[in-house]
């Protein structure tokens, strides 16, 4: 018996019309489908009529999941693998299934669709010549400044995903760590409640300081100025003095008039990214 494949098959993020024509196709002639949860994926099944035997992949379940999925692979049968919303192994569960199949030298065919980082870009109005894709910040706070004083420098546009629980204390710590960048920020994307706020980070903090919190958001971040990646460049030369036996104070100082910044910035940062390390 020949083996069979393995197909990657995008999803609705929200409104259950956005899936296109292959991937109902190809949903409809699979023996079986591997899904995030099995409840959430059958509310588009039965939308579209499709009823095939399920496989349900979720959280822990995944890595013992991905042995049978493999093994009904190996055995002739064709397997789709879904998430609950967007496409499997994207800040979402089905890399260990399809790192498995790789190892195992399965045939792995994409069915591309719907993202919600690629549809919040495009409506955002920042750059989308370069961009670089972050998905969900560290929960803990100290590891969610850290994350975000590493990318302080980047000059591409930047691309995260939130939950609603975690949404404001996330656009605080960009407030504080990347200043006041020009940001878009949106919600329920393809959905009933859809919103996309466009304008200063400071602006919309206040904005949604003021507003019910509900759904998942997608954050679009102006990329670093010149100026900031340039600061970026006299935190490491501090660091560097420091090495070399200077004291903090007489290393700033000395860095601070290289580059014309001011004194007293440049050492509450440098102590900062201390204290986060």
């Amino acid at each position: 018996m020949s083996q069979g494949k393995l197909y990657i098959v995008s999803t609705p993020i929200g409104n259950l019309e956005d899936i296109t024509l292959r991937g109902l196709e190809t949903l409809k002639k699979v023996d079986y489908i591997a899904c995030e949860d099995t409840e959430h994926s059958l509310k588009l099944l039965n939308y579209y009529g499709i009823k095939k035997p399920l496989i349900s992949y979720w959280s822990e379940k995944e890595k013992v999941r991905a042995e049978e999925i493999v093994e009904k692979i190996k055995s002739g049968h064709t397997v789709a693998l879904i998430t609950d919303a967007g496409t499997p192994g994207i800040s979402d569960p089905g890399g260990i299934v399809i790192r498995r199949a790789i190892e195992e030298d399965i045939e792995i065919i994409p069915i591309p669709g719907a993202t919600a980082l690629i549809t919040a870009l495009s409506i955002s109005g920042l750059s989308t010549d370069e961009f670089t894709f972050i998905g969900f910040l560290p929960v803990k706070e100290s590891q969610r400044k850290k994350k975000l004083l590493e990318l302080s420098t980047e000059k591409r546009t930047l691309v995260f995903y939130e939950a609603p629980h975690r949404l404001l204390n996330a656009l605080h710590d960009m407030l504080e760590v990347f200043g006041d960048r020009n940001v878009c920020i949106a919600r329920e994307l393809t959905k009933m409640f859809e919103e996309v706020l466009r304008g200063r980070l400071s602006e919309l903090v206040e904005k949604l300081e003021e507003s019910k919190i509900a759904g998942e958001y997608v954050i679009v971040v102006e990329g670093g100025s010149l100026a900031e990646r340039s600061f970026e460049e006299a935190l490491r030369e501090v660091k560097e003095l420091m090495k070399r036996g200077k004291g903090r104070k007489e290393a700033v100082k000395i860095v601070s008039e290289l580059y014309n910044l001011s004194k007293k910035d440049l050492y509450d940062k440098s102590l900062k990214m201390d204290e986060l390390r």
